[in-house]
């Protein structure tokens, strides 16, 4: 009599009603206990169906192999054998397992990859398909003499006058009206502004350093150029010279969406926070405006093509309906942005001179401009006239930043940053942080009008001061680029942290170790 599960000779026998199979008593009760079906057929099973067998209780004998120590040793030593082939057999399945855990693996990154590049050709198709939709009725409606809109401008807009030069509609008074109720308004809510006790002190400032490295552009073409935060998301904004736009959420650390569409390396962008738009200028000569979707996904709704050469700077008006760009072709363009139409542009076409940089004041009434013979100029956006000139840098301006306070310009150039008092129209503070070849490639006061980072060879954070004190020196961050030429630096909400843009394709994020992720309730708005 053998036991059907243990195969052995059982202590106490039982057998089963059901199929007549016999069984250690013990072990069928546990095995009902857990499953209740028979071991064997695969029946239910319950104690019930067991039927004790009755023998006579017999002595086994003992083998003839435990019955002397070298047969004892025989059995050890099998029994050792056994557990060793046992244990190579288990060794190998674990082996084989871990191989095809490891294809398996392999299979799962391949197909992400394939669906990360099916997404993304889904997205251009999109966005091509989308701007053929909007051009298809704007070339069929290029027949009608009055209204015809292709690419964001009127056909009247294309008239030739006398002078050769197309005819622009201008600012009209019911603009000019609105540009000085907005002045007006922003003027009050100045004078009350308070620092916000949210901001991060400058002991804090002093202990940045990196937190977070991203690669955002393309290897085979690194460099980011110029850089935008939204002023009530944490999303932050790149253009490259691998002509894409890149839309950053820095809280998750993923991309948002990828801006393609200009055909040489994007120079200037700016969030337009009111409608969800981005507006791009590139080295191709021309203004893309791009509208943001429910979805996350951004499409170009204009392409501007008034400039004749590089377009180095875009700026928002504070009313958030009209931006102005400035490009090499010594001409600026103030628009339209609903409409994308350019209401006037202002300068004579020059091969000699252009714009490098670009800036409205906090309060939207006066435009500087910075050019490629070290000249700032002032404009009075409503009757678009130069109304000062500032003098003294070495090279192009190639950047400027107003204060929030309304009385401080910052402009840098070859020869360093210099601060201008708006009041008197003077230089009052000059910095020259690096060496006569190394240009100043950045300059940015943070919201509250605190502190100034100015960017070329590193990073560096001035505190904000007023004419007659010093404005000290609070941390200079090193370029961890490795290229030496670091081309854009700008305050996070609160100052609590700095994004940096360099010649190498990743945006890197400095603030306070470990403090990697900020509360979004205090930030700033740009209205």
């Amino acid at each position: 009599m053998i036991c059907a599960i243990s195969g052995e000779v059982p202590d106490e026998p039982v057998v089963s009603k059901r199929s007549g199979l016999l069984f250690e008593r013990r072990l069928i009760e546990r095995y009902i206990e857990d499953h209740g079906k028979c071991p064997v057929t695969k029946e239910d099973l319950s104690m019930d169906d067991i039927v004790p067998v009755k023998t006579n209780k017999v002595v086994k004998p003992r083998p003839l192999q435990a019955a002397s120590v070298p047969g004892l040793l025989g059995i050890f030593q099998n029994e050792w054998d056994a557990l060793m082939l046992s244990n190579f057999a288990l060794e190998q399945q674990l082996h084989t397992a871990r191989q095809e855990l490891s294809h398996a693996l392999y299979q799962h990154d391949a197909a992400c990859r394939v669906i990360a590049r099916l997404k993304k050709e889904r997205d251009e198709s999109r966005a091509l398909l989308a701007l053929a939709e909007r051009q298809i009725p704007a070339s069929m409606a290029g027949a009608t003499p009055a209204a015809a809109v292709s690419n964001g401008k009127r056909a009247m807009e294309e008239e030739i006058g006398p002078d050769g030069k197309k005819i622009r509609p201008g600012i009209n008074p019911v603009m000019i009206d609105e540009l000085t109720e907005c002045n007006t308004m922003l003027s009050a809510q100045r004078k009350k502004r308070q620092v916000p006790p949210s901001l991060a002190p400058i002991d804090a400032l002093e202990r940045y350093t990196q937190i977070s490295s991203h690669p955002l552009h393309k290897t085979n073409k690194p460099g980011i150029l110029s850089m935008d935060m939204h002023p009530s998301k944490d999303i932050i904004a790149t253009g490259g010279i691998d002509t894409n736009a890149v839309l950053f959420d820095r809280p998750s650390g993923q991309i948002l969406c990828t801006l393609a569409g200009h055909s040489k390396k994007i120079t200037t962008l700016k969030f337009v926070p009111r409608d969800e738009l981005v507006v791009t200028g590139s080295a191709d000569k021309t203004v893309r405006i791009w509208q943001g979707s429910e979805e996350g996904n951004y499409s170009c709704i204009h392409t501007l093509k008034d400039h004749t050469a590089e377009v180095e700077a875009v700026t928002i008006h504070a009313t958030q309906k009209y931006f102005v760009t400035a490009a090499k072709d010594n001409t600026w363009c103030f628009y339209d942005i609903s409409t994308g139409s350019c209401l006037s542009q202002v300068g004579e076409a020059s091969g000699q001179e252009g714009y490098t940089s670009a800036s409205f004041h906090p309060d939207g009434l006066i435009l500087g401009t910075g050019t490629t013979e070290a000249v700032v100029k002032i404009w009075d956006v409503k009757t678009q006239t130069n109304v000062a000139k500032f003098e003294g840098h070495a090279g192009p301006v190639t950047a400027m930043s107003f204060s929030e306070n309304g009385y401080f310009l910052a402009t840098a150039a070859l020869d360093g940053v210099k601060l201008w008092d708006l009041r008197k129209l003077r230089n009052f503070r000059t910095f020259s942080p690096y060496d006569s070849d190394t240009p100043t490639n950045s300059v940015e006061f943070d919201f509250s009008g605190s502190y100034l980072a100015v960017a070329g060879s590193d990073i560096r954070v001035y505190q904000v001061a007023n004419v007659k004190t010093e404005w000290n020196l609070i941390k200079t961050l090193p370029d961890l680029s490795g290229t030496g030429k670091v081309t854009s630096a700008k305050f996070g909400a609160d100052a609590k942290y700095i994004a940096v843009g360099s010649m190498d394709r990743n945006l890197r994020i400095f603030g306070l170790p470990g403090d990697d992720q900020m509360d979004d309730d205090t930030k700033p708005s740009s209205e």
